[in-house]
């Protein structure tokens, strides 16, 4: 049986280059091979003008885009010798191109920001879209990844329908033989009364602490923590963030487009980690 891929998107820039050094100790862990895509548009102004001058640009853009390649193979193969790794050039529209290479993969692995020598692909728009359309969980690479706290935070918001994001980050601490602290933010007008709220923030720990006892006796070796905390989720996960490997958020296919003031803008505007953005099955 062929094991499912990582795929990491690369634009040649050094954010995107980050993000496959991180796709590729992932790759390892998983014992997974990696696929590198890169999407590439020669921009449409260009096909008004006379042909030699758009054959040109359309080979100077995949020259730098093999060269994106070749650097971000070689970066691979730096930090996990030994790991499988194809690049596999993608045509059309970045963003739809990127969303749907992750079809059937692990993971979709992006930089958060950032274009390279070709500026055709944009990758900040790009894993927006991505983490907002995706099929798959998808992997935001945001701030140094070398650091290792040997914690993966997750933000629960919908206690009832949040078991696909918790599956991943149980996976994730596992695999990282690291400690989980997931996080309930209860957001309320300010006219809530103290009482109120000292009850309903009772009711929530309650909640979730019966909700992780299952994901406890499924990962015995992961050290769980809980916090129900007071104020808007996205602030609390960018915090968490902070001293966190890895943030995973949960998206509901019914709210696929983040509106602002979202959790899942907050924490991919602002988070201090990775980000994991995990689709609702």
């Amino acid at each position: 049986m062929i094991a499912k891929p990582l795929v990491a998107a690369t634009d040649g820039s050094e954010e995107s280059l980050r993000a496959v050094e991180w796709a590729a100790r992932e790759a390892v862990v998983r014992g997974a091979p990696l696929r590198i895509v890169s999407a590439v548009q020669v921009p449409a102004m260009i096909g008004l003008q006379v042909r030699p001058d758009r054959d040109f640009v359309a080979d100077l853009i995949h020259h730098e885009r093999d060269q994106a390649f070749g650097a971000a193979a070689a970066r691979a193969a730096a930090v996990a010798p030994g790991v499988q790794v194809d690049t596999v050039p993608l045509s059309g529209p970045p963003a739809q191109a990127v969303t749907g290479s992750g079809s059937g993969a692990l993971m979709l692995v992006l930089g958060s920001r950032g274009t390279g020598a070709f500026g055709w692909m944009a990758l900040g728009s790009v894993s927006r879209y991505t983490a907002a359309h995706a099929s798959r969980p998808v992997l935001v690479i945001r701030g140094e990844t070398a650091a290792v706290h040997r914690q993966v935070g997750i933000g629960i918001g919908d206690l009832d329908a949040c078991a696909d994001s918790l599956a991943f980050a149980f996976e994730e601490a596992s695999l990282r033989k690291a400690s989980l602290m997931a996080i309930h933010a209860v957001h309320l007008p300010a006219i809530s009364r103290a009482g109120d709220l000292a009850a309903i923030q009772a009711d929530a720990a309650r909640q979730l602490a019966g909700l992780l006892d299952t994901w406890r006796n499924k990962y015995p070796d992961v050290p769980v923590s809980q916090d129900v905390v007071q104020g808007h989720p996205g602030r609390a996960l960018v915090g968490l963030s902070a001293r966190a490997d890895l943030v995973v958020i949960g998206r509901h296919a019914k709210h696929p487009v983040p509106g602002p003031g979202s959790v899942r803008h907050a924490v991919l505007n602002h988070a201090l980690a990775p980000v994991a953005v995990v689709p609702s099955s």
